[in-house]
This record gives structure tokens, C-alpha cells and sequence, in this order.
């Protein structure tokens, strides 16, 4: 079974710092692009920032200058460092993948981390 598994999540104050990573395993042939994703509490989820397999970047407006997305390929990992928090930023956290597994093709998703910035 191919899993997403995401940890440091967490509780930080406003200006902080937090560094989420997530992690693909399971039988997995190939890895595309990964990325973060972030549903508050009433709103959507929405795109943070994502990454391709060749390492190109893509940032949401409201993260770009604070937050950056890095993969390790050898490791089917990715990683959001999240500085200058600020409170807005309260979500959980969804780690997404395109994944070419033995028995499906597409979108992956972790459980998701909770991430709160106090005020």
C-alpha cells in the first residue's frame, strides 16, 4: 500500500518558523510533481506551493517570500519550510503527490498536519 506520510506540524508564534515534510512509500514506480496543500477551518483547500520531479517551483501569492518547497527524489520526500508565520496561516497541511504506483496513476494524498499560529 503507497502512503503519505507527513510530520512537523505543529503550535508556533506568530513570526516563527515550522518545517513540514512527507514522505512517499509503498511500491511506487515513479514520483512526479509533489506539493502542499492547506484547508482552514470553513474555506477550501487550496494550493500552497508545489514542486516537479526536474526541481521547478510553483508558490501561492500569499506564501511567496516565506515559504520553500525542496524534494529529496532519492528519498520520495518533500519538504515546506515555513518562516515569518503568521496567523492566517492556521490550516491543516496536505501533502499531494503524482504517483505512478502497481495498481493506480494519479493523485496521492498524506492524512494531513495540523498546523496553528498564535497571535
Amino acid at each position: 500500500q503507497v502512503q503519505l506520510v507527513e510530520s512537523g506540524g505543529g503550535l508556533v508564534q506568530a513570526g516563527g518558523s515550522l518545517r513540514l515534510s512527507c514522505a512517499a512509500s509503498g511500491s511506487i514506480f515513479s514520483v512526479k510533481a509533489m506539493g502542499w496543500y492547506r484547508q482552514a477551518p470553513g474555506k477550501q483547500r487550496e494550493l500552497v506551493a508545489a514542486i516537479t520531479s526536474g526541481g521547478s517551483t510553483n508558490y501561492a501569492d500569499f506564501v511567496k517570500g516565506r515559504f520553500t518547497i525542496s524534494r529529496d527524489n532519492d528519498k520520495n520526500t518533500v519538504y515546506l519550510q515555513m518562516n515569518s508565520l503568521k496567523p492566517e496561516d492556521t490550516a491543516v497541511y496536505y501533502c499531494n503527490a503524482d504517483l505512478s504506483t502497481w495498481y493506480r496513476v494519479g493523485d496521492f494524498w498524506g492524512q494531513g498536519t495540523q498546523v496553528t499560529v498564535s497571535s
